[in-house]
């Protein structure tokens, strides 16, 4: 059977875990032996299978402390040294199923792209996650915004785009047709897969609910309304912990973490993990009474619909992609995401238990597609586009 080209040029190369990064680690282990898992090599400025050190960091589960590349100093040489000798790394016969994009790439691997996509068969597909970062520039950081128009233009040379909800792909459709551009590859809506959760028995009952919010700790997730929100509840007497589980963004996330810590040290019950592993993850899910995703937009939204599948009712915004999880059930709205709203949410559900147990039954109720009939459904559009051999 012909191989599906992946794209893994970021992940193979990052231990992070946010969502783009598991979205990539999902498809490749999905995908298996289908796949040929590839990277462009900005050493040696040249498309090439990845290499075992690079597998290992796709296998990884550790818990990374950031979420940039990192190419050790052999494997820089190694490139350059082969760029110089006019050396390139067997691709394999053109003949392919596709290629598939799922990252959202740099400068470098959006010049290099027309090198991978010209030379196979079979139909070029891009997942598209979002365009927040031109919807909301105040909370991206600058090199993130300046660099993603040129990213959606390069996103016309697909055959396809597959976006991660219906609130994307209008997203990506309307920018386009703002460019005024002429011919656009089509755009499907195809929400993602959720990971089945481990079996997991809850730690015993402590003495004060625990809040759960995962999500990076960046502007656009809206951490400063959150803990403005608890702080009231705080010192209002409610009793409860905040956990935070997620990677800091050096830009945008810097004021957060310092709120944090200063909350702390006035004795607030709050605590702030950082990134995490999965097992940790999965304890923090079974041990907290139910979540809060206080984000003011996304484009798919994994936090909620894991805290979902886990039976865990969450608290987050009922509008555009977030919406189209929240709404079928098990989650309560925080309206805009002011700091009143958060705080409004969150003192109704710690203090009426009757309205939290009929949001775990409706969350209860919610089912997901998985990673595998995620890889059935694409691999079928896949199939209907154009073949561009």
């Amino acid at each position: 059977m012909a191989p599906l080209f992946l794209d893994v040029s970021h992940t193979s190369h990052s231990r992070a875990r946010t969502g783009v990064q598991r979205v990539v680690r999902a498809l490749w282990r999905e995908l298996g032996a289908e796949a040929v898992p590839v990277t462009f090599d900005p050493f040696g400025r040249a498309w090439r299978p990845i290499e075992p050190w690079e597998e290992r960091n796709l296998r990884s589960g550790d818990a990374a402390t950031g979420r940039g590349t990192h190419w050790p100093l052999r494997a820089q040489v190694r490139g350059r040294l082969r760029r110089l000798g006019g050396y390139t790394a067997p691709m394999g016969a053109p003949e392919s199923a596709g290629v598939l994009v799922p990252e959202i790439f740099t400068a470098p691997t959006g010049r290099a792209l027309p090198s991978l996509l010209a030379g196979r068969t079979g139909p070029r597909v891009a997942l598209f996650h979002d365009a927040l970062a031109l919807q909301f520039p105040e909370f991206t950081p600058t090199a993130t915004v300046a660099r993603f128009p040129s990213y959606l233009r390069e996103l016309l040379q697909f055959d396809g785009i597959a976006a991660v909800s219906e609130a994307s792909r209008t997203t990506l459709v309307s920018y386009w047709k703002w460019l005024g551009v002429a011919r656009t590859p089509p755009v499907v809506a195809l929400p993602l897969g959720i990971d089945r959760p481990a079996a997991t028995a809850a730690s015993p009952a402590a003495s004060v609910p625990t809040v759960l919010c995962v999500s990076t700790l960046e502007g656009r997730k809206n951490h400063a309304a959150l803990l403005e929100a608890c702080e009231t509840l705080w010192a209002g007497g409610t009793r409860f912990q905040l956990r935070l589980i997620g990677l800091a963004n050096r830009e945008t996330g810097t004021a957060t973490v310092g709120r944090i810590e200063r909350l702390r040290a006035a004795g607030r019950k709050i605590r702030y993990d950082g990134p995490v592993t999965d097992p940790v993850l999965e304890q923090a899910y079974a041990d907290c009474a139910f979540t809060i995703y206080p984000s003011v937009a996304e484009g798919f939204g994994l936090p909620v619909a894991e805290s979902l599948l886990r039976g865990k009712p969450c608290l987050c915004r009922m509008d555009g992609a977030l919406g189209e999880i929240a709404r079928p059930g098990g989650c309560a709205s925080i309206r805009l995401g002011a700091a009143a709203d958060i705080a409004t949410a969150l003192h109704s559900l710690l203090t009426m238990p009757a309205e939290l147990a009929a949001l775990e039954d409706a969350a209860r109720r919610r089912t997901f597609r998985t990673w595998s009939q995620y890889v059935a459904e694409l691999r079928v559009w896949m199939k209907s586009l154009p073949d561009n051999a």
